[in-house]
């Protein structure tokens, strides 16, 4: 069974994990070319920001996702399952970038270490259903 500060933690992050992902989408769909100037990397060709706003568009649904868990957790832990699965893939990504130079450590930036953050997080606090004995 749960405890009120394990249950918090977990809402909390799923509320901050989905605000994470409504400000990526918007950048993603609205500034992408905004941002990669503020973090150091070179225009993208247009072709890539039909990408861009697809990512978007996938973003806004993992954050209504997060926020559905944030309300219940129980309920809606497959939501937790996904982000958790992105949030590996989001991690080795960035690792891989970093390891083979595309990208510096200063421009991924929280990208090399929120994603252990949310999935310790997420795993640690997962809700399990409660066993009760008879």
């Amino acid at each position: 069974m749960q405890t009120q500060t394990s249950s918090s933690t977990l809402r909390y992050t799923l509320g901050f994990i989905g605000v994470l992902q409504v400000i990526l989408g918007l950048v993603f769909i609205f500034l992408p070319n905004q941002f990669a100037a503020l973090l150091g990397l070179a225009e993208t060709p247009p072709w890539v920001l039909w990408m861009f706003s697809m990512f978007g568009a996938r973003a806004f649904g993992f954050a209504y996702g997060m926020f559905l868990a944030m309300r219940n957790p129980t309920q809606h832990a497959d939501w937790i399952r996904a982000m958790i699965l992105v949030q590996a893939v989001d991690w080795l990504g960035t690792a891989y970038f970093l390891m083979n130079g595309s990208v510096t450590l200063m421009q991924v930036s929280t990208a090399a270490f929120l994603p252990i953050i949310f999935i310790v997080v997420l795993v640690r606090w997962y809700p399990r259903p409660s066993t009760q004995t008879a």
